[in-house]
């Protein structure tokens, strides 16, 4: 970074992440509106042009929108920066969630850690890169809607990009700095008993439902995943996470439903997944319904160009570069499935994500901008050493270009 002095930095830092959490953008799950998301794409769009990166707005659903970035780089290869608009929702919260309190260095608020946080440094090094000329490759950047419930953001800039070659993307996510290529995949799905209902001061003439399920839910307790640890992730876990059932307190219940949440790991096949639980639980008298979830994990090659450069960059600025796995999913699985080879990191904890008490260092925000500066250089080094043969000339992406969309897929928000 430029800034002539560490203050300097760290105030630019603080201004552009308390304005992010101080737009409230809680992701309506499917409810009318978009909670915001569109109010912080335009912030974005218009921080970044004041900035010198030009930037517009993607409709991806009826006024929900992301926000996509483009520094034109000396060679057309993409690295890809990509983070989340959404947030989720702020109920329980012990600071207020939309004012972007500072304390000892920490900004706090619904969205400091995730992933408005990432989302900041990603926009720095993007500010960064275009200020020092063009970098060695094209950069793009992403803030995508959705990521906290159904992930349609992020499937639409992979409509986006279709025509871009990414050799390598960042997404941003609390990784408490640390380069992140392995994260589970999920699988939900609801499972139900039936019984016949009636009246509880009769219960032998009833068949209750709760009843029928405890054995379902004592046996998913006992019974884990057959299948072999990941050296970075772990084992394969399956748990009940939302139980419903009864009318009233006065009548037997004839149905029951509870939730599964099953985490797979790399090489799982998730369709695969539902077919062996949906037989191991019809088994025991059940229903099961098709997922209402998928989502696939993440494991990429930890010699892809854009994970050795973060390691480097990483181990350059002092701090940890050993690859690790994450326990929760990101939109970097959905990148990874379309080709592009793509490592978690960001600044925060994931133990502050989602918490009642938000926050992120400011100080890592800042590094994290620096290192993500560093690791698209050594990208585009480490991709120009490698290359055996000069490729065809292409035409690079101006900066008063569109990205190509798909006709039929290209609204704009205003």
């Amino acid at each position: 970074m430029t800034s002539p002095t560490s203050q300097d930095a760290t105030s630019a830092v603080l201004d552009l992440l308390r304005d992010l959490v101080r737009i409230p953008s809680v992701n309506p799950r499917g409810a009318p509106g978009d909670g915001g998301e569109t109010a912080v794409a335009v912030y974005v769009r218009d921080w970044l042009g004041r900035h010198g990166v030009r930037a517009e707005l993607h409709e991806v659903l009826p006024g929900r929108c992301n926000v996509v970035a483009v520094v034109p780089g000396r060679d057309p290869a993409v690295v890809l920066l990509e983070s989340h608009l959404d947030t989720v929702e702020t109920d329980g919260m012990t600071v207020r969630p939309h004012d972007g309190e500072i304390r000892d260095g920490r900004l706090y608020g619904r969205g400091a850690c995730d992933a408005k946080g990432p989302l900041a440094a990603f926009m720095l090094a993007a500010a960064e890169l275009a200020r020092g000329g063009p970098p060695p490759l094209t950069l793009v950047l992403a803030g995508v809607c959705d990521e906290e419930h159904a992930y349609r953001g992020v499937l639409h800039l992979l409509e986006t990009l279709a025509d871009r070659p990414v050799v390598g993307a960042l997404v941003g996510e609390p990784t408490g700095l640390v380069p992140a290529t392995a994260h589970k995949g999920v699988v939900r799905y609801t499972v139900r008993t039936t019984g016949r209902p009636g009246h509880s001061s009769r219960p032998e003439e009833a068949v209750n439902a709760i009843s029928l399920m405890a054995p379902v839910i004592a046996h998913l307790a006992a019974t884990r995943p057959a299948v072999a640890p990941h050296p970075l992730l772990g084992p394969a876990t399956r748990s009940v996470t939302r139980v419903r059932g009864g009318t009233g307190p006065n009548t037997i219940p004839g149905s029951c439903e509870v939730d599964i949440d099953r985490r797979t790991l790399p090489g799982e096949d998730p369709e695969a997944v539902w077919q062996q639980d949906r037989d191991e639980l019809t088994a025991l008298g059940t229903e099961v319904d098709p997922p209402f979830t998928v989502d696939p994990a993440l494991d990429t090659p930890p010699g892809a160009p854009v994970v050795t450069a973060l390691c480097d960059a990483l181990a350059a600025h002092g701090r940890p570069h050993h690859i690790q796995g994450m326990p929760f999913g990101t939109d970097a699985s959905k990148l990874a499935r379309a080709g592009m080879p793509s490592v978690v990191f960001g600044p925060g904890s994931v133990t502050d994500a989602h918490a009642a008490a938000e926050s992120v260092d400011l100080a890592e925000v800042e590094l994290a901008a620096r290192i993500v500066v560093a690791t698209v250089h050594e990208t585009g080094r480490r991709l120009h050493r490698s290359a055996p043969d000069p490729t065809p000339p292409q035409e690079p992406l101006r900066g008063d270009a569109r990205l190509d969309i798909p006709s039929q897929g290209r609204r704009t928000c205003s």
